[in-house]
């Protein structure tokens, strides 16, 4: 039920290729170890990680070819985390962050999804998780305080304890800089982030984004998913290869 089917990893050779190659039907693996492939710094790369990529992929989410940043910079793929709009999409989304929380070895008690992408993250996050037998509270901000109502910024569960920040990407940290201070102005711990997609770019300085807030803040950030994993995605399928000295170089 976790696992990619044939059928998108073939949706995602024709969304890239324009065409239908043969398909890469990989044999059952029932009880196997949950690793496929290795990173180029020596790392497994376990099944979910991949199986998210091409599932990505397939959706639409992960593009190759020519784009600019909202920094400006060019870009040979694209990650659109929005463009997993579907119910189905969400669900499965949803249990490969849980997959990556459970991986991480993270302790928190509770989720925090940042307005407004991380709003449907953290609901389906913690389906997810109930799903596994981790029944968390989750919570989200508002971009304006109600001031009528239950009034506040935050909805959901009131902050407390130790809190997993959930969100897509980190591009200029903004996001995650807010929510830390709303979470400690609240009373609660931060303790880390998990995102979908670590795409190791550079941030403000001359470290990545994902590494300034780790120094930023003193938490860690894990991710369903980083450039080491998307380049052995990428070696591993003939029609991605055009993409690989570009995707390396970024």
């Amino acid at each position: 039920e976790w696992m990619t089917t044939d059928d998108e990893i073939a949706a995602s050779e024709v969304y890239t290729s324009g065409r239908a190659p043969p398909s890469l039907e990989r044999p059952g693996r029932p009880g196997a170890p949950r690793i496929l492939a290795r990173n180029k710094t020596g790392g497994a790369m376990s099944d979910f990680r991949q199986e998210f990529l091409a599932f990505a992929l397939a959706r639409g989410v992960l593009r190759f070819g020519e784009f600019t940043t909202k920094a400006g910079r060019r870009s040979p793929y694209f990650f659109n985390a929005g463009l997993f709009s579907d119910g189905e999409s969400l669900r499965r989304l949803g249990r490969y962050y849980a997959e990556a929380w459970l991986a991480s070895g993270l302790a928190c008690d509770q989720l925090f999804g940042p307005a407004y992408k991380g709003i449907t993250l953290a609901a389906a996050i913690g389906i997810a998780l109930a799903e596994k037998g981790h029944n968390l509270p989750y919570s989200y901000n508002r971009k304006e305080a109600k001031d009528h109502g239950e009034g506040g910024i935050v909805v959901g569960a009131p902050l407390k304890g130790d809190v997993l920040i959930v969100d897509d990407v980190i591009t200029a940290g903004t996001s995650v800089r807010e929510s830390v201070e709303l979470i400690r102005r609240e009373g609660a711990n931060p303790v880390g982030v998990l995102i979908a997609l670590d795409r190791m770019e550079r941030g403000q300085g001359s470290t990545s984004a994902v590494q300034e807030v780790r120094d930023q803040f003193g938490i860690p950030v894990a991710a369903i998913a980083t450039l080491d994993d998307l380049m052995a995605f990428i070696a591993d399928r003939p029609e991605l290869e055009a993409y690989a000295p570009a995707v390396d170089a970024y």
